[in-house]
């Protein structure tokens, strides 16, 4: 009983082995995949974000900004008129 036993551990630590093998060589390519297939989506991502960032700033400068000057200018302009053209009572 005692023979058998020391050889059913034997036996569970080399499919322990191989097992802990297999994990290392699946982690080795998970990582190699992680190189060489997403770091080239990251970096494009982060290309995109730096061309919507351009895209926002610039229509922010030349569209925006002029419209929230001109607007704000027009109501201004519209409560001037009214408090000058106010009848007084």
């Amino acid at each position: 009983m005692r023979d058998l036993a020391i050889i059913l551990l034997a036996v569970e630590s080399l499919v322990i082995g191989v097992v802990l093998v297999l994990l290392i060589l699946e982690l080795r390519s998970l990582i190699r995949f992680l190189r060489e297939e997403v770091e080239p989506i990251l970096h494009s991502a982060d290309e995109t974000v730096r061309t919507v960032r351009g895209t926002t700033t610039f229509v922010s400068e030349t569209l925006v900004t002029p419209m929230v000057r001109a607007s704000g200018f027009l109501a201004g302009a519209t409560q001037a008129l009214k408090i000058l053209t106010r009848r007084r009572r």
